[in-house]
């Protein structure tokens, strides 16, 4: 057993920390060393003799803290050596302690600690006290904190690295031109998937490597072996590894390809320097520029068309406005012989039905190529096809003296199709002969079944094509060089709307010619139907005289255009109102009801969609008869018109011969139903 001065000189001088509890709930301090009482920074005085959780600085946990749990651990530790006269050691602890700043405020300094709380017995093995012994780890704590974050930052930075590679390598890949990196030898180190496959089509396999000397010897071979010049030393990558410029240097190169075909590449690099300044690699682009430089070409190319046909488009239409001008004017000054009168009449409806063709030529082309034209298919046979076609261009065949030749198959040529767009089609192709062949030529037009199909050949002896014309014979605006007397050469547009026709009816049409000057031949061809029946086209019979007159109101905000039709219904025997508002329109209708109401669309303020739907909307118009007279054509206009009420959907200029049918048989279905009043009229007395 150590004497008491032994005990103390031994307690006080071990360098530990150390201080000795009573065995107790609320220990009291019974006596400390100084290795601890430097480690917290307390004199003897303000320790010993006081209860350990109210002299230390820690009491209680900072509240402020969620990690401070440093008190609550210590008195479970002391608790399970009095409850188990075991000693207990503790893990390392976060323990704070409490210290005052600079400024006077009472802090909470972090602090780690290993800590051991050992028992001590009498000789009677009673629990004299606790022997608590404190070893402060807070430099080795921070250390290992300081370590594992390092090693979390160099896995985080290794991770973004390699994400960023990643990234890296996937816009590389994913960049839609050529990218390859060189060393400062000029030898290729890395190449994306573009550059390759440019490389490959000028017949180098990828993955051969390559330096500058062999990559720009073989740029310049290709060059010299088609008759391009070799290339000069501004090549950019020389000039990028040279540090010759910072910039990137751009050049251009006209090569072929293994095809044969030309290509233009563009080609610039540009240095990568080393901290230091260095020059140890460059960058090189290598961008194929032949299909951008097609496509511009080929925009200035349909602009240019575009030019031409406006101005043929303004030629064309005052070739026929120029005897309509003429005529109108004869006619306007009076006191013409009936012979003249009768001849400037027929002027004026001939240039009109030629106007009207033109207008529906552009029509045409702009619903068949948005897509809106809908070909109502039916089985009908094609030699009425052609004979109607042949109809409608003998009068431009006999103008030009042209000899019209026609062989058609006996046996019935069945198809599925819209007959009056197949019509359309033939006789595009007829027109396109008669305008193309000099006068006193001849035409051919021919028919028959080959291997499943109806084959229709028209041919001519004209001016022929050449073989840049042929390839783009069926675009919109293509046309052959023109006379300057012949004034009906066309807006160019007709072959495109048979092109796209043909396709609506699973058929194909193809442009033949020797060259200029030798006549061109168009082959169309149509899948056949088996088996099937001749479509018999009903033929309108001949125009009789209406039942009753009719009560007909026009409404067009065009003064002309208003009176012309209200002139035309009168010379059909009815009676007539004109407004050239909706609202003239609906007093007219208020006073007067009518039995049929021609209404123009484009109308101010109130359209007439909104004035049809109004006449729909009143008891004594209800069951008129609504007629859209309209510059709006097209299956959408037709589908809005009978949408808003309308029973018929005219396009203008409107045909004399389809509205004196109308009204005809409107006023025929009025008589019948007055005759049928009529009838029951005692019954009801």
């Amino acid at each position: 057993m150590l004497d008491t001065p032994l005990y103390q000189s031994i307690f006080a001088s071990f360098p530990i920390g150390a201080y000795i509890l009573s065995p107790s709930e609320d220990p009291v301090i019974l006596d400390v060393n100084e290795a601890f009482l430097c480690n917290v920074a307390h004199t003897r005085e303000q320790l010993v003799g006081q209860r350990l959780f109210v002299a230390l600085p820690a009491p209680p946990d900072d509240p402020d803290d969620p990690a401070s749990n440093g008190v609550m651990a210590l008195r479970n530790s002391l608790a399970r050596v009095i409850a188990t006269g075991q000693p207990q050691s503790m893990p390392t602890q976060r323990y704070p302690i409490r210290s005052r700043g600079r400024d006077g405020n009472e802090v909470f300094v972090e602090r780690f600690w290993n800590a051991t709380n050992t028992p001590i017995f009498d000789a009677a093995g009673k629990l004299l006290c606790i022997y608590h012994v404190t070893i402060e780890v807070t430099a080795q704590k921070k250390a290992e904190e300081a370590l594992r974050l390092s090693r979390r930052e160099a896995l985080e930075a290794a991770r973004q690295a390699e994400a960023g590679r990643a990234r890296l390598d996937a816009v590389l890949q994913a960049a839609p031109v050529g990218i390859v990196l060189a060393d400062a030898s000029g030898r290729v180190l890395e190449s994306n998937a573009a550059h390759d496959a440019l490389w490959c089509r000028h017949g180098l396999p990828a993955d051969k490597p390559l330096d500058f000397a062999e990559w720009k010897g073989w740029w310049a071979d290709g060059s010299a072996r088609h008759g391009q010049p070799v290339l000069d030393d501004e090549w950019p990558l020389a000039l990028a590894l040279h540090g010759q410029t910072s910039a990137p240097h751009l050049i251009e190169i006209e090569t072929f390809d293994t095809a044969h075909q030309r290509r233009i590449v563009v080609c610039s690099a540009a240095p990568v320097r080393a901290p230091g300044g260095a020059i140890d690699a460059a960058v090189v682009v290598v961008l194929d520029m032949t299909e951008r430089l097609r496509a511009e070409a080929a925009l200035r190319e349909a602009d240019r068309r575009k030019d031409e046909f406006l101005a043929m488009l303004a030629h064309e239409l005052r070739n026929p406005l120029a005897p309509i001008m003429a005529a109108a004017e004869l006619l306007a000054q009076g006191g013409a012989a009936p012979e003249t009168v009768r001849q400037a009449s027929g002027i004026i409806a001939r240039q009109a039905r030629h106007l009207t063709g033109l207008v529906d030529d552009l029509l045409d082309v702009s619903r068949v190529t948005r897509g809106l034209v809908v070909v109502d298919k039916g089985r009908i046979e094609l030699g009425a096809v052609l004979a109607e076609a042949v109809e409608q261009v003998q009068p431009l065949v006999a103008s030009r003296r042209h000899r019209l030749e026609v062989d058609v198959e006996k046996a019935p040529l069945v198809v599925s199709g819209d007959a009056k767009r197949l019509v359309q089609v033939v006789a595009n192709l007829l027109n396109n002969a008669a305008k193309y062949t000099p006068p006193g030529g001849h035409i051919r037009l021919q028919a028959g079944a080959e291997k499943g199909e109806a084959c229709i050949q028209v041919s001519d002896d004209g001016i022929g094509m050449s073989r840049e014309l042929i390839g783009r014979a069926f675009e919109l605006f293509a046309q052959a060089e023109r006379d300057a007397d012949r004034a009906q050469g066309g807006l160019g547009i007709g072959l495109a709307v048979v092109q796209r026709l043909v396709d609506l009816h699973g058929g194909r049409v193809e442009a033949y010619s020797a060259g200029p000057g030798q006549g061109s031949r168009f082959v169309l061809r149509l899948p056949l139907v088996q088996d099937g029946a001749s479509a018999v086209q009903p033929v309108a019979g001949p125009i009789a005289a209406p039942a009753r007159p009719l009560c007909v109101t026009v409404v067009d905000d065009n003064l002309d255009a208003a009176q012309m039709l209200s002139m035309m219904v009168g010379h059909f025997g009815h009676a007539v109102h004109v407004a050239h508002t909706a609202a003239a329109a609906l007093e007219i209708a208020r006073c007067t009801p009518s039995d049929a109401y021609l209404l123009d669309i484009g109308l101010p303020g109130m359209d007439g969609y909104a004035l049809a739907r109004m006449l729909r909307g009143e008891a004594r118009t209800a069951g008129a008869v609504l007629v859209a007279v309209t510059g709006y054509s097209g299956e959408e206009a037709r589908r809005r018109a009978l949408e808003a009420g309308f029973d018929h959907h005219f396009v203008k200029p409107v045909k004399g011969g389809e509205l004196r049918l109308l009204l005809r048989d409107l006023a025929r279905a009025r008589g019948c139903l007055l005759q049928e009043r009529s009838a029951l009229a005692p019954a009801r007395q």
